[in-house]
């Protein structure tokens, strides 16, 4: 029997359709059928000014849009040859493990729910909602954030977030608790994630995965540790593994992935300069400061040509990859020395990780399905582009 699930099913994330090959319940063939969502968003990006772009990251993983800006404005900066101030990279990083910990509680919430564990998703969606008025009074917006800006930040950390988060840090350990209270040991939760799914450590490399699908499988790769990006070889944190590679153990890994972003978090609130510039003042790939704008011929001229013209970097090509929700998070570009880039890429993690799913569904049941694609962790928005 050939079987259709999605593209309009709920535990498919998205507009996914997977067609199933069954035998019984047993899964025979699984061919995942994507592309139902594409918007062309890396033509997008080869037909805009490069500050233009950075909108469009937020609507390819829009449930942790603060860390696709992240990647593409640190590829800009790599080609540009420039460095954003301190200060900026230490609130980029506590930006960035925000974003991390709020895109796990939406993988949690609707991964819990996919198994019958509908209250969970009332629970991650609460705390999740703290992270998003952290953003709002970051910079206005809560989920398409268009927050990170090339060179820096422009605009000055406001009143009193400091303190928000800190409150958030104070909160979010004991809800957590409550999750694992839930679901750690529960024998339902544990039929349904245990021994299934299971990815051994050559197969995940092989599949090129990164991420928690890489990590659960017990091997040691975060682009934070073997590839160190903004200020975190100044930061002490753990990247955790797991021992089995199956659903359970991906769920271990991201759990305490929170706890280790908790961890960053405060770290950098404690290093971080509470004076100093957040953005780079003289450079002409950076827009000018406002108040400059307003007072200086020369930077009201500046300002005119860098929003009209756009800036022109130099010929080249870059690649620049962080340690997403979701795994490694890559942006290609290439330079011919005009405003616009010439080739724009994007490496997103959900992409390249779901490939594994006909791997692991062959063999398994009709209703394991659900817990492996909610164990890759994908947004279509991400997949198709």
């Amino acid at each position: 029997m050939v079987l259709n699930m999605g593209p309009q099913h709920p535990s498919t994330h998205g507009v996914l359709r997977v067609r199933l090959t069954l035998e019984g319940e047993t899964i025979t063939a699984c061919d995942p059928v994507i592309g139902y969502l594409h918007r062309g968003v890396e033509k997008i990006g080869e037909s805009k000014r490069y500050a233009q772009f950075t909108p469009w990251t937020d609507r390819t993983d829009y449930v942790a849009a603060p860390s696709n800006n992240l990647g593409y404005v640190l590829a800009v900066e790599k080609l540009l040859g420039i460095e954003a101030p301190e200060r900026a990279q230490y609130w980029r990083m506590i930006m960035g493990e925000l974003a991390r910990i709020a895109s796990h509680l939406v993988w949690l919430g609707t991964h819990a729910l996919d198994i019958g564990a509908l209250s969970m998703s009332l629970y991650c969606f609460r705390e999740r909602e703290l992270i998003l008025d952290i953003f709002e009074k970051f910079c206005g917006a809560r989920l398409t954030t268009n927050m990170m800006e090339i060179g820096g930040f422009s605009r000055p950390i406001p009143a009193g977030l400091p303190e928000m988060i800190r409150d958030f840090l104070k909160v979010f350990p004991s809800r957590q608790r409550e999750y694992e209270d839930l679901l750690s040991a529960n024998p339902i939760w544990l039929a349904r994630t245990r021994g299934v799914g299971v990815i051994e450590p050559d197969v995940a490399i092989n599949y090129g995965l990164t991420g928690a699908c890489l990590r659960g499988s017990g091997v040691n790769y975060d682009v934070r540790k073997a590839q160190p990006y903004l200020l975190y070889d100044r930061i002490d944190f753990e990247v955790p593994l797991g021992t089995q590679g199956d659903v359970y153990d991906r769920y271990l890994v991201r759990m305490e992935e929170m706890r280790q972003s908790l961890k960053i978090i405060e770290q950098c609130l404690d290093q971080v300069p509470t004076d100093g510039p957040l953005k780079l003042a003289e450079s002409n790939y950076v827009i000018p400061p406002h108040e400059n704008v307003l007072t200086t011929a020369e930077d009201m001229q500046r300002h005119f040509i860098w929003v009209i013209k756009g800036f022109s970097p130099p010929k080249g090509e870059v690649y620049m990859s962080i340690e997403h929700s979701k795994g490694e998070l890559g942006y290609y570009i290439v330079s011919d020395g005009s405003p616009v880039p010439y080739r724009l890429r994007i490496r997103t993690p959900d992409f390249v990780n779901l490939q594994s799913l006909p791997y692991l569904a062959e063999g398994a049941m009709l209703a394991d399905v659900v817990a492996l694609i909610g164990t890759i962790d994908i947004v279509l928005g991400s997949v198709d582009r």
